[in-house]
């Protein structure tokens, strides 16, 4: 699930025709309510200039902890997270644990794993700012695309789990179904998705921390990352079930915090709410409904996290069930977290279409210091919780594809310490998280719709050959299209890694997304219908051989891959 948005260009939604364009007149009808102009970004605002750039007199700015108080609210919480964590570790320490724990879950449990598998501190920024760009369209379609995927995991659950019972990632079924080198393919892409979500996990708290106080991140950044690697080695994935009802508790008292801000020092202004704009449909509200829908559907499958817990359900009732209250409360909690990008405006604190906000935190610059306080040490408990669950993911997924599990727990134990340098370093450089999430969006968005066909039995005699021909295939797709939309090949190039970002004045992301699925499929049934002529004309040669173990899935048929 998405974290974060970044700066990528600055556009003006719901001008006249609907069209998106550079920041550079803004035409609204005659209103009684002032406008300012920030140079020199041209930030526009509707009404007063924002409170959070007015300053104390010491220079702190407004809604921010000081240096002193920061530092008495983030060393002691991470001491305390440390030495809970690792108690709770301990005990609950167990080698056949420590990388799953099928058939444990029951549904509310479940439930609670998926929510905050879903929810990291990047959501605090994410939604606002989708609200805060793209209007209550774009959110409400962010919401559901964010939600309503849960069920991929009800549907397709059962099926893995009848083939794999004894697996634990959607590669143990990839490794059954299309053989080793198919496995491996899309254990890279895995590894790779997970790898960036930790990476933009850093660069939120990174966020956050600098938007709540005047501390400098990076102390911060490195002292979680060796809190949840301490703890995580320790319990390995047994112990990320235990953060995650902590984790979804956080999450649920932010979201009071946020309420009792705005119910009680937020002023909203009615007037600014019709020139915002921010009510009315736009042509990215539109787009956005088919590339998150795409986007967010499809990489999911790559979310390890995701399937360790479909497979820790006890059954497949407390699968579904635990599914469907997940889906439920992400929508309802991620709905009131994104509804704070639209308040921040409307009450002041923030520009329309503004990509370097933090509504959320804006809002709660309205506080007392002290409730700052307790909402920086919940980022600080929520950020620490999301990033052990996508370490122990991680982890699993590393020792279960490339290792078949072979790995000597004090080996595992280390892997997690392994990992988690190369994270930091770029964590701590990155700023475009945006740009990272739709690279692996246009990756999955490539290779899930063949490995969809797997599960299909009419397509059983589908092979590795396809699956990773069709994904390399549309993301060739994609660079055609590039370079004759944009009538270069440097353009072209660009676009498999979405360099232009999401809000931009043209058809080119949403091109992408859609070149590449359809590419995809068109590659494999190309290279389906070569393998097949040329397997008739010269058996044996491009060394495709059936697989003689049980599949509870295809009885009836056999199945190919790569040798």
């Amino acid at each position: 699930m998405h974290s974060t948005l970044s700066p990528i260009t600055r556009w003006l939604p719901r001008t006249e025709g609907d069209a998106w364009r550079p920041q550079q007149k803004l035409e609204l009808p005659t209103t009684t309510v002032p406008l300012c102009f920030d140079s020199p970004a041209t930030s526009i605002y509707i009404g007063s200039h924002p409170a959070h750039n007015q300053h104390h007199t010491d220079g702190t700015e407004m809604g921010k902890l000081s240096y002193v108080a920061a530092n008495a609210i983030v060393w002691p919480t991470y001491a305390v997270m440390l030495a809970v964590a690792s108690v709770l570790a301990y005990r609950l320490r167990n080698v056949r644990t420590f990388l799953s724990a099928n058939g444990t879950q029951k549904a509310v449990p479940l439930a609670l794993n998926f929510i905050a598998s879903g929810l990291g501190c990047g959501v605090l920024l994410a939604y606002p700012q989708m609200a805060n760009v793209a209007g209550l369209q774009g959110l409400l379609v962010y919401v559901l695309t964010s939600a309503l995927p849960m069920y991929v995991f009800a549907f397709f659950g059962p099926l893995i789990k009848q083939t794999c019972p004894d697996g634990f990632v959607l590669t143990e079924w990839v490794l059954r179904r299309f053989g080793r080198v198919a496995a491996l393919y899309l254990s890279a892409c895995t590894i790779l998705t997970l790898y960036l979500f930790m990476v933009s996990e850093i660069v939120s708290l990174r966020l956050a921390v600098q938007a709540l106080s005047n501390i400098k991140p990076i102390p911060v950044v490195v002292v979680q990352c060796v809190v949840t690697t301490i703890y995580t080695a320790i319990g390995g994935f047994h112990i990320s079930f235990v953060t995650d009802s902590l984790q979804a508790t956080v999450v649920l008292l932010l979201v009071v915090v946020g309420a009792v801000a705005v119910g009680t020092s937020v002023k909203i202004d009615p007037a600014r709410i019709g020139p915002s704009g921010l009510l009315r449909p736009s042509r990215l509200g539109w787009q956005l409904v088919y590339i998150l829908t795409v986007a967010i559907f499809t990489n999911d499958f790559f979310m390890s996290g995701f399937w360790l817990r479909t497979f820790a359900a006890r059954s497949n009732r407390d699968l579904l069930l635990g599914c469907s209250l997940a889906a439920v409360l992400l929508a309802v909690v991620l709905l009131l977290v994104g509804v704070t990008g639209l308040l921040a405006v409307w009450a002041g604190y923030a520009p329309v279409a503004d990509l370097d906000s933090a509504s959320f935190f804006l809002l709660l610059a309205a506080l007392p210091a002290w409730a700052n306080g307790v909402v920086l040490a919940l980022v600080v408990v929520l950020s620490t919780c999301t990033l052990d669950s996508f370490q122990s993911a991680l982890v699993s997924t590393i020792s279960n594809d490339l290792f078949r599990n072979r790995l000597p727990p004090l080996y595992a134990r280390a892997a997690v310490a392994v990992v988690m340098v190369p994270v930091v370093v770029v964590g701590l450089l990155a700023t475009d998280i945006l740009a990272i999430y739709l690279i692996v969006d246009l990756l999955s968005a490539a290779v899930v719709p063949v490995m969809l066909l797997g599960f299909w039995p009419r397509a059983a005699r589908l092979s590795a050959w396809e699956l990773i021909g069709g994904g390399l295939g549309g993301l060739l797709c994609v660079f055609v299209f590039g370079a004759i939309y944009y009538r270069s090949a440097r353009e072209g190039g660009r676009l498999l890694i979405i360099a232009n970002g999401l809000y931009v004045d043209d058809w080119g992301t949403f091109g992408a997304m859609v070149v590449a699925p359809l590419g995809s499929l068109l590659f494999a049934a190309i290279i389906f219908a070569l393998r097949t002529a040329v397997g008739r004309a010269r058996p044996g040669l491009l060394k495709v051989r059936a697989r003689a173990d049980s599949d509870k899935l295809f009885a009836a048929s056999p199945r190919t891959s790569l040798t």
